[in-house]
C-alpha cells in the first residue's frame, strides 16, 4: 500500500468513527444552543457563542459525555477506553464547574475593581473574560446532550460502515 493508499485509508476510517462524530455533534450542538440561548436573552444574533466559552448548556461537557457514552456503548461500558473516557468526561466537568468557574468570578470582581479605579485615574479598559465557567446545571445540561449525541450517533449505522 502506498502512502497515498494509506493515508486515504487513515481518512475513512477516522471519517467512520462513531466517538469522533458523537463528540462532534455534541459540541456542535451545545455551542448552537448557547447561540439561541443568548438570542433569547438580547433578541441579537450573536454568532461569536459559536466558539465562546462558559454558559448554558456546557460544550465542553458535552463533547466529553458524548466521547464517554460513544465509547460505552460501541466498545463496552466494562472495558478500559470507556473507563478512561469517564475519566477524561468527569475530570472535564468538574473543571468546569469549580476552577474554570472560579477564575470567571475572579475575572467579574477583577474587572469591577477596574471600574472603580479608572474612575479616578488612568488604567487600561482592557476586561479579564468571565465567562469562563459553568454552574452545575451548565455543565448537566452539557452532559445531557453528550449522551443523547452519542446515542443518536450511534444508532446510525452508516456512520460507522467500514
Amino acid at each position: 500500500m502506498t502512502y497515498d493508499e494509506n493515508m486515504a485509508s487513515s481518512m475513512v476510517v477516522l471519517f467512520s468513527n462513531p466517538s469522533i462524530w458523537a463528540a462532534c455533534i455534541a459540541w456542535t450542538i451545545a455551542q448552537f444552543t448557547k447561540m439561541l440561548c443568548g438570542f433569547y436573552r438580547t433578541h441579537r444574533l450573536d454568532f461569536s457563542y459559536l466558539v465562546s466559552t462558559g454558559g448554558m448548556p456546557s460544550a465542553h461537557s458535552a463533547l466529553a459525555t458524548g466521547l464517554a457514552t460513544s465509547l460505552g456503548i460501541t466498545i463496552g461500558f466494562d472495558s478500559a477506553i470507556f473507563a478512561l473516557g469517564l475519566a477524561f468526561a468527569l475530570i472535564t466537568m468538574f473543571d468546569a464547574s469549580t476552577v474554570r468557574r472560579a477564575a470567571g468570578l475572579q475575572a467579574r470582581l477583577l474587572n469591577e475593581i477596574i471600574d472603580e479605579l479608572f474612575k479616578e485615574h488612568h488604567f487600561s479598559e482592557r476586561k479579564l473574560a468571565e465567562l469562563l465557567g459553568h454552574t452545575r446545571i451548565e455543565v448537566l445540561m452539557g452532559a445531557i446532550i453528550g449522551i443523547l449525541a452519542a446515542m443518536l450517533v450511534v444508532s446510525f449505522p452508516y456512520l460507522t460502515a467500514k
